[in-house]
Parts: C-alpha cells; sequence; structure tokens
C-alpha cells in the first residue's frame, strides 16, 4: 500500500515524504552479511525447487505431498498458537500438556527457540518500523521479508531489546528446557523425522522423502511466515489505524493460519484470535486454541470488546471498516501511543484496556 494511502491532507504528505528522504539518507551501521545464512538460503530455495519438480512430475508419492502439508501445518501451529500468541502476548494461559505440545510443534518449525523468538517479536511490536525492529519494513519488502536474517542485527535490537521484559519465558520450564536442548532436538524434528515417515510408512525414495518432505515444506513455511513481516506491512487496508504500517491482509492471513490481520493485531495484541473476526476459514490457529480451551487445556482467553473496537476503528481507522461508515460522534481525541505494548503483561498496556478487555474461559491456576 502507498504510504500516502489514508493521509488526509497534504501537510501530513509532505511530512511522511520528508521522514522517508530522512530515513534513505541515514547510514547508522554498516550492514556485515551473514555468509552462512546467505549459503543455507540458497541451498533450501534451489532444493524446493527440485522438490516442485518431483511433485509436478509426479515422481514422489502423492501421500508424501500430502503429509508435508500435514507437518506443515502442525509445525506452523506451534508458532502461531504457540510461540506468537502464548508465549510472546500472553493473549491466554496454557495448561502444561498444551504448552508441551506447542513447543514440540514449534521445534518441528525450526524457526529459532521460543525464547529468541519471543524476544524478537517482543522488540518489533514495541519498537516497530525503526531500527530496533529486527525487520523493519521500512527497509523494504526483500529486507522485512528474508534480507534481514542475511545480515546482523542492528545494534539498536540488542540495546532495545535488553529492556524488553523476559522474566515470564525465564520461570517456564518447558521453554527453558527446549532452549537447552534446541541444537539437539531440532534437527530431528524438524528435518530428520519428516524425511523417514515416508520412507518407512510407504516405502519413499529417501531423496525424494528429502527434498519433499523436509526441504520444500520447511522453504514454503518459511516464506508464508515471513509475510506477516513483510506483505503485511506494505499491502492491505488499515481498518484500527491507518497511522502504523501494519496492514490487513487476507491472502496473508490463510498462508499464515490467521496471522495476516496484522493492522488489527498491532492494535490490540493481547488478542488471542489475533483478529477481530471469528470465523476459522482465514484463522485457524484460533480454531485450534478454542479447541483446546473447550476441554480445559487452553483459559483465560483474552480479547477485545465491541466498543473498544468501534472507539478505535471510528478515531483512527482508514474508512474500511463497517464501523466507519456510522456516525463519527465519539469525542475523544486521536492518540498515537509513542510506546507500543507487546502484549498483555506488558507494564506500559493502559489500565483502561486492560479494564475494557473481556476474558473468556476463566480458570484458576
Amino acid at each position: 500500500m502507498p504510504p500516502y494511502q489514508g493521509v488526509d491532507n497534504i501537510a501530513e504528505m509532505k511530512r511522511i515524504a520528508s521522514d522517508n528522504v530522512q530515513y534513505t539518507k541515514r547510514r547508522d551501521y554498516e550492514w556485515q552479511i551473514v555468509w552462512r545464512n546467505v549459503l543455507a538460503f540458497i541451498y533450501l530455495h534451489v532444493a524446493s525447487l527440485y522438490g516442485i519438480y518431483l511433485i509436478v512430475t509426479l515422481k514422489s508419492k502423492i501421500l508424501t505431498l500430502l503429509f508435508a502439508v500435514f507437518f506443515g501445518v502442525l509445525s506452523a501451529m506451534g508458532v502461531t498458537a504457540g510461540a506468537h500468541r502464548l508465549w510472546a502476548h500472553n493473549a491466554y494461559k496454557a495448561r502444561w500438556p498444551l504448552r508441551l505440545f506447542l513447543a514440540v510443534m514449534q521445534t518441528m518449525a525450526f524457526q529459532n527457540h521460543i525464547y529468541e523468538w519471543v524476544r524478537d517479536h517482543r522488540v518489533h511490536h514495541k519498537f516497530t518500523e525503526t531500527d530496533a525492529d529486527p525487520h523493519n519494513a521500512r527497509r523494504g519488502f526483500f529486507f522485512s521479508h528474508i534480507g534481514w536474517l542475511m545480515v546482523r542485527k542492528h545494534k539498536d535490537v540488542f540495546e532495545k531489546g535488553a529492556t524488553v521484559d523476559m522474566s515470564d519465558l525465564e520461570k517456564d520450564p518447558i521453554v527453558m528446557f527446549q532452549k537447552k536442548t534446541y541444537l539437539v532436538v531440532m534437527p530431528l524434528l524438524c528435518f530428520i523425522l519428516p524425511a523417514w515417515v515416508p520412507v518407512a510408512l510407504w516405502g519413499e525414495n529417501p531423496w525424494h522423502s528429502w527434498y519433499v518432505a523436509s526441504m520444500f515444506r520447511y522453504t514454503l513455511s518459511l516464506h508464508f511466515t515471513w509475510l506477516v513481516n513483510s506483505a503485511a506491512h506494505i499491502w492491505g487496508n488499515r481498518p484500527y489505524d491507518k497511522y502504523i504500517g501494519a496492514t490487513d491482509n487476507k491472502t496473508v492471513a490463510i498462508c499464515a493460519f490467521g496471522e495476516g490481520w496484522h493492522n488489527y493485531h498491532h492494535v490490540f495484541p493481547w488478542d488471542y484470535k489475533a483478529a477481530e473476526l471469528g470465523h476459522y476459514s482465514t484463522n485457524f490457529s484460533t480454531a485450534l486454541i478454542d479447541w483446546a480451551a473447550k476441554y480445559g487445556l487452553a483459559y483465560d482467553l483474552k480479547t477485545v470488546s465491541a466498543d473498544m473496537i468501534r472507539k478505535r476503528v471510528t478515531r483512527t481507522g482508514d474508512g474500511s471498516h463497517p464501523y466507519s461508515k456510522e456516525t463519527k460522534n465519539i469525542e475523544e481525541e486521536h492518540h498515537h501511543p509513542e510506546n507500543p505494548v507487546w502484549g498483555w503483561e506488558d507494564v506500559d498496556m493502559p489500565e483502561e484496556d486492560r479494564k475494557l478487555a473481556e476474558i473468556t474461559n476463566k480458570m484458576k491456576e
């Protein structure tokens, strides 16, 4: 989406243009390419292309492709319902069986261990689209999509990251055990296991299994996740806050199992649905959490009241939300937070928001 969409006056357009020019001229640090990661990404994409060749030419078995999809969905739940909504944002609470399941699934996904994933994500929310944002979208699509993993992090990521509270994760034995054993367990769950299962159960060629169930599946899942950092900060609507970069993007929501309603998510990062929408077709992660809550494995599910949404939409939305069509008679002045929150436990979260939030499936620890 063009940077001026949703801007109401010429002065504001000039200010944004000036900011963008100043930003592109700044050179606060020298990019240091991490060649190990660059070479790894080259191999992954070449191997994935060969995996696609094996699929379209029917050289690999259809069961192997179906298994790769199933394995990819499971691992995605570890990232979306686990690392993201449970651990990064404290949007709900989970009993230890569910936490263990999600930790295993997140290990299968290989997107760094939970502790590091959460730290980077909290910094992204707290300092979004600044030098402290690990995948700052203001540096362009390529950088926010994959380029940020090919260079050393900006010093601000480390400095600001040190200010983000991580004590809740340090008290979680499952998170800390995963962190300690990650380098041993991750290769087994992410690469060896998915390559072995098709060979052992239906006699797939070992190399075909490697390229389809491991390489192609893993690389595709990475791109689906990366779209949230890149596409969902560029293309789409901003129904809840037109003054921030994050957008609502239905295509990304489908690919990332509900994580593409990003404008909503940056405004209300503590909502367990990560979206206003309730249907599961574009938010499979919410379906998993709701199912877990039904059986007592998830509880204290936090969500946003309709009144909060209506007030925010009429105050700062871009006009694309149905609520914006209503009479705008709210007396509140626009306030774009100087210090956004990363989730429910952030000390900067307004007490008013806590009082207006709706919490379902309440249960004592």
